[in-house]
């Protein structure tokens, strides 16, 4: 049986601790007074970055947690994987509860607790993938943007110590719908930097994240399907261990208005291809490289039971919204990489008034409204806010691939 971690550490970050174990020690004594006996409030718990937080934050005993997803199945396995595991001090008062957050009986629950004094939100869309047509488009923004306004307001009314919302870093000059709109999600908060102490994380992609390409592979070979993946995008990686842990320091060291990315150099950015490389050879396989999918497929459908040689697909990317390469911070930013041994900190990012915010998002909304509206509109209106916004249409989308 292949050992995820074990994989992870070896063959991407090479890396055999976490690389924020020194500033969690270093700061042990201010996360422990920030977190034990505290209420903590995790949306999209349930995902892979949510449920990394908890386990991040449960060391430091806060008297309460709260989990809401959408997903009962996955709020159904991060119990049982917190209470099987050696070790984990689940609180008593633990609840979990299958619901969107911006559903009116969310907000009973939330009013009925009067508040948090943690409070983290990982719920998003998160794939460039998301981006197909003007619906997905829709969806993507009214969860990324428009609920988080909505909940924003709530919180106003019961305001934490601390607020964290995840962001990405490809909100650093976006090329995509998605992360133009967690860019756009970044000033939205940062609107609410007067009412409560507000941070956010930028961070690499997560190693065999939920639906990313890398859990992908572990379902391919599962089912005997072939392997594929682009082999000109370049990404930082981080374990899962590691994307809980860094939400967890910015949420409780950071300062309003602050956001934290990784310290990774760009040597340490990997390709797909070559990460797919490692993984057949983990597993023992020798690689097939077919030239189609139609190919790959067939290889795979007649492969004698037993084989060594595995069918993959290497490709150039050539989808809407693909970014060759990744940054975490644009000119501009006022960067601190010496307050954190792992972590680089944007202290000081240009703020939009609420009002500007107001007027842009009802700007969205109309362009929702009209019967016929098309995508074009919406990237245009992005643009409009975020000039920096050099959105790569190529009119194909990852659905289309395998």
């Amino acid at each position: 049986m292949l050992n995820i971690d074990k994989f992870i550490n070896e063959n991407i970050t090479f890396r055999s601790t976490s690389m924020f174990l020194s500033d969690i020690e270093l700061n042990k004594g201010k996360l422990q007074r920030e977190i034990a006996g505290k209420s903590l409030l995790v949306i999209g718990g349930a995902g892979s970055i949510g449920s990394s937080f908890i386990r991040a934050m449960l060391p430091f005993k806060p008297s309460k947690l709260v989990v809401i997803d959408l997903s009962e199945n996955g709020l159904v396995e991060l119990t049982r994987d917190l209470r099987s595991s050696h070790g984990v001090i689940v609180p008593e008062d633990y609840r979990t509860y299958t619901l969107d957050f911006s559903n009116p009986l969310f907000e009973r629950v939330f009013r009925e607790e009067n508040g948090f004094d943690i409070v983290a939100n990982f719920s998003a869309h998160k794939h460039v993938r998301s981006e197909r047509d003007r619906y997905s488009v829709e969806a993507l923004i009214e969860n990324n943007v428009l609920k988080a306004k909505k909940f924003l307001d709530l919180l106003v009314e019961y305001p934490p110590k601390h607020f964290f919302c995840v962001s990405t870093d490809k909100a650093a000059n976006p090329v995509n719908i998605m992360g133009a709109s967690k860019r756009i999600m970044e000033d939205l908060i940062m609107a609410y930097t007067p009412f409560f102490k507000v941070t956010t994380a930028r961070f690499a992609n997560v190693a065999f994240s939920n639906g990313s390409l890398l859990a992908g592979f572990i379902d391919r070979i599962m089912k005997h399907q072939p392997l594929v993946a682009p082999k000109d995008v370049k990404r930082y990686f981080v374990s899962p261990e590691e994307s809980g842990q860094i939400c967890m320091l910015a949420c409780i060291l950071g300062n309003n208005g602050e956001i934290f990315f990784p310290r990774l150099q760009e040597g340490q950015m990997m390709t797909f291809s070559l990460i797919c490389d490692k993984f057949l050879e983990t597993l023992g396989y020798e690689k097939h490289e077919c030239t189609t999918d139609e190919e790959a497929r067939a290889f795979a459908y007649e492969i004698p039971e037993g084989s060594l040689s595995y069918p993959v697909v290497y490709f150039d990317s050539d989808t809407s919204g693909e970014k060759d390469f990744e940054e975490f911070y644009v000119p501009g930013e006022r960067v601190n990489m010496e307050r954190f041994r792992s972590l680089g900190v944007i202290e000081e990012v240009h703020k939009r008034s609420k009002q500007e915010l107001d007027v842009f998002l009802k700007e969205l909304e109309e362009i929702f409204i009209s019967p016929d509206f098309n995508k074009r509109e919406i990237v245009e209106a992005m643009q409009r806010f975020l000039p920096n916004f050099q959105h790569i249409e190529r009119g194909k989308n990852l659905d289309q691939k395998m």
